[in-house]
């Protein structure tokens, strides 16, 4: 009896000393999480957007997530490529940070939870006829559209004499003509004469912002990347015309813009990083999760300002 309990006594010990030797995570104590980024391209905006979301999400799990970032240097392509590398490695969520981004995450899968930030408008991103809010299935996350009358209003109100109004947008990208559309319209029935100037992609920018100067008392660009990777191109252009221009996002008013009505894009990355936290946690459903806002802020250039010799009024912030 005794050799039989002595027996015992040692399984039980071994069965301890294996059970120490698991790793927490396979005890459910510690789980970690991998998470891939997909970044369109690189700028201001968007490397705050992702900067934020990184930070949010260390902030609450610390070692437990990594990230697997990766950038698609504006090639919609590369932006497939990418995710689908994600999806291979079953990632635990995907942030898709620009429209092309989402696009490609939205199609390459339906199981992993998938947020986008930096996207303007997700009913026309995605073509869903019937977004009310809620994208539904594995999609949500963040929009930095700023209200875009109050952008136009603000071409107004700075130049009020402004008779032709340029829009100058990448035509590959569908939030840009979303938001061209919205102000122009807006800007018809004031009465002003808007002239829409599109460029394919990078190599043909210069050439169509030239144009955009040369016809336009002022040049409005919306939340758009192409451009904001090409806003020293820009710039050196519509300043050597004396041309002002009103953007959508603090980003481009950096490089090129008089002013702009902005969001921070830290913050909104910082918003999306704590939607990321809640699902990897189980807090939170992303089918039931609403695509969620940050607030705009009117910002100004000096630096451009002063050169163009425009008078900015008392409510707008400078851009550091």
């Amino acid at each position: 009896m005794k050799k039989r309990c002595s027996i015992m006594k040692a399984i039980l010990a071994a069965l301890l000393a294996a059970a120490m030797c698991v790793p927490a995570a396979a005890l459910g104590e510690e789980k970690t999480f991998t998470v891939g980024i997909c970044q369109l391209v690189q700028h201001d905006a968007l490397d705050a957007a992702t900067q934020g979301f990184k930070d949010a999400l260390t902030e609450a799990l610390g070692d437990k997530v990594t990230f697997d970032e990766q950038v698609a240097s504006g090639d919609s392509a590369a932006c497939n490529t990418i995710v689908n590398s994600f999806v291979s490695k079953k990632v635990d969520l995907i942030l898709a940070n620009a429209t092309p981004a989402l696009q490609a995450a939205y199609n390459a899968t339906a199981a992993i939870p998938v947020l986008g930030t930096a996207i303007t408008e997700y009913g026309v991103a995605l073509g869903l006829s019937d977004f009310n809010g809620v994208v539904g299935g594995n999609v949500s996350g963040t929009s930095d559209l700023a209200p875009l009358t109050e952008q136009a209003d603000m071409i107004l109100e700075l130049f009020p004499d402004a008779k032709k109004v340029g829009l100058l947008y990448c035509s590959a990208e569908p939030n840009s003509e979303y938001q061209v559309k919205v102000v122009e319209d807006y800007l018809a029935e004031k009465g002003v004469e808007c002239t829409r100037f599109s460029f394919a992609d990078s190599n043909d920018i210069s050439a169509v912002t030239t144009k955009a100067a040369s016809d336009s008392d002022v040049i409005y660009i919306p939340t758009d990347n192409t451009a904001a990777s090409c806003t020293e191109t820009i710039g050196n252009i519509v300043l050597a015309a004396k041309v002002p221009v009103v953007v959508g996002e603090q980003g481009i008013c950096k490089g090129c813009g008089v002013a702009t009505l902005s969001i921070s894009y830290y913050d909104l990355g910082r918003k999306t990083g704590e939607m990321a936290v809640k699902i990897l946690t189980g807090e939170a459903d992303v089918s039931e999760m609403p695509i969620e806002y940050a607030p705009a802020t009117k910002m100004f250039n000096a630096a451009i300002c002063e050169e163009l010799g425009v008078t900015i009024p008392e409510g707008y912030e400078a851009l550091n």
